[in-house]
């Protein structure tokens, strides 16, 4: 019994020591849902990766783009979200990549990436440009996520914020 107390005590002082951060750098390489985007793509046109860190160590990543409509692919992403930029007029972010490298990372940077997001009084959505795999179609849904279009390669899913 006291096992099972020290890992659940142990798990939210973890996730009571994480914080989000914006990246700079990442190797797009560990990026096992888009490793074809490089590192200018993500940072571009007021794209942002944010990271979860815990002490010093960067346990998820989720990228974001910018844009005022919901992109059925990352053509379209690019093109909406360079729109967006050179507008101004983004209400919607868009996570087109999140992983972790830690156990629960991934959960917890999505939570934390929204709270975050909602805070920016112009932005009305966030969504995903996600796979069309039934891993991501699990982690959303688990992190209660809706699912509100099937593309020809990608899907989309909005969390409430």
């Amino acid at each position: 019994m006291d096992i099972l107390k020290d890992k659940i005590d142990n798990f939210f002082k973890w996730v009571q020591g994480t914080q989000l951060v914006e990246l700079d750098f990442i190797n797009v390489k560990d990026d096992p849902v888009r490793p074809e985007l490089d590192l200018k793509f993500r940072t571009s046109y007021n794209r942002k990766i944010y990271g979860l860190k815990y002490k010093d160590a960067i346990e998820g990543i989720v990228c974001v783009a910018f844009t005022n409509d919901i992109p059925q692919s990352v053509k379209e992403l690019d093109l909406m979200s360079q729109n967006a930029y050179l507008k101004k007029d983004a209400t919607i972010a868009v996570a087109y990549t999140v992983w972790s490298r830690k156990r629960g990372a991934g959960k917890e940077i999505i939570h934390k990436a929204i709270s975050f997001l909602k805070n920016d009084k112009k932005i009305k959505k966030v969504v995903t440009l996600s796979p069309l795999s039934p891993v991501a179609t699990h982690f959303h849904i688990r992190n209660q996520a809706k699912l509100i279009s099937i593309n020809p390669t990608t899907q989309n899913f909005e969390y409430k914020i």
